[in-house]
């Protein structure tokens, strides 16, 4: 298991998807697979950055994990902001048009599409939050 903690700040997003990258680079994670969690990483990492802490300052752990069987890679979000638990949200009604649907809502739900688990916990006045993928 390798991490990085940073501040939780739009500012680091590069830091934390070169992190993200150099470990699924070394896993030699199929270019398809490494989009999908690229777009997962911001997406949550940027919504810790924006809601998590209000705008006071704030720290984000990232931690990524190998699983073998089957080979899957797993990414917890760690903090200690508001609780919230992003899996329980709605899904928007993407039938719906455009113009007809509510703001936000959507990279959540590109998230839980794209992963394979989405898990989500409080503990310790953390918020946990793991999203896993298969790579092969």
């Amino acid at each position: 298991m390798k991490e990085i903690t940073l501040d939780a700040e739009l500012g680091n997003l590069d830091e934390v998807l070169a992190f993200v990258d150099s470990q699924l680079e070394e896993l030699e994670c199929p270019m398809k697979a490494q989009m999908q969690i690229d777009v997962a990483v911001e997406e949550i990492f940027v919504n810790i950055a924006s809601y998590a802490y209000e705008r006071q300052p704030g720290s984000a752990t990232i931690r990524m994990e190998i699983i073998q069987d089957p080979k899957s890679v797993a990414i917890t979000f760690l903090d200690r902001g508001i609780p919230y638990n992003p899996v329980e949200k709605e899904d928007p009604d993407v039938s719906l048009p455009i113009e007809k649907r509510r703001i936000g809502g959507l990279g959540i739900y590109m998230v839980k599409k794209s992963m394979d688990k989405m898990l989500y916990e409080h503990r310790d006045g953390h918020n946990i939050l793991t999203i896993i993928k298969k790579i092969s």
